[in-house]
């Protein structure tokens, strides 16, 4: 039986230390002339063209695609440059398990974030893990993260040949957007509490199982290989 891993970005692979809403002041700041810290955007779990509505819809902006896809050509043509700081890395455990993961026949992996495609890219390319991922569900897909399951899975029989039943999909993320997301398309939920939520407040969700962080590669594929 093969399974399907899909792998959130930000608070589960890695930390950008703050580069992505750094990123995003910039176009706010030379396309619009506002200078915001944007902090209190509701941004952990969302994708990328929610936060860009809330945005605008904040400092009423017209919301239109063209306007959206010229503040995400500023937002990942800067991107690079602000992950370049020390608060930027990828989280414990990681390589080793997506190492693992790519050398298993049994195991296929792809991506399920709420980051657009290139945001991804630039993200995953600054640690070197860009090419764990042969494809994926983004935010080019939907404004609406809870839509992206679907568009992950169409894209695994596309690519695998392999109609992965739900029990051996594992959504992995660290929020409660990303358990939400699992459940939709009924597949197992791995919460991880390397964002900003604790295992405590993961665990009022129900996901299928929780854990602090990705260190423990034994405990993650016992997890995995159990299902």
């Amino acid at each position: 039986m093969k399974t399907l891993l899909l792998w959130d970005i930000d608070g589960t692979l890695l930390t950008s230390g703050g580069a992505g809403m750094r990123a995003l002041r910039t176009p706010l700041r030379e396309l619009h002339g506002i200078q915001a810290s944007l902090d209190d955007i509701d941004y952990a779990g969302r994708t990328d063209r929610h936060i860009l509505r809330q945005i605008f819809t904040r400092y009423d902006l017209p919301i239109s695609e063209e306007n959206f896809t010229r503040f995400l050509d500023h937002y990942v043509a800067t991107l690079p440059a602000e992950l370049a700081n020390p608060g930027a890395f990828i989280l414990p455990g990681v390589p080793a398990l997506l190492t693992t993961a790519a050398a298993r026949p049994d195991i296929t992996q792809a991506l399920l974030t709420g980051n657009v495609q290139r945001g991804a890219r630039a993200k995953l390319s600054f640690h070197g893990l860009w090419d764990f991922f042969p494809f994926g569900a983004f935010a080019d897909d939907s404004e609406h993260r809870n839509d992206l399951g679907p568009h992950a899975l169409r894209r695994a029989r596309e690519h695998t040949g392999v109609d992965f039943p739900p029990e051996r999909v594992w959504v992995i993320g660290d929020t409660p957007h990303d358990i939400a997301c699992g459940r939709i398309i009924g597949a197992q939920t791995l919460a991880v509490a390397t964002g900003s939520h604790s295992v405590a407040a993961l665990s009022t969700h129900a996901p299928t199982a929780v854990l602090s962080d990705l260190s423990d590669a034994t405990a993650f594929w016992r997890l995995i290989d159990s299902a």
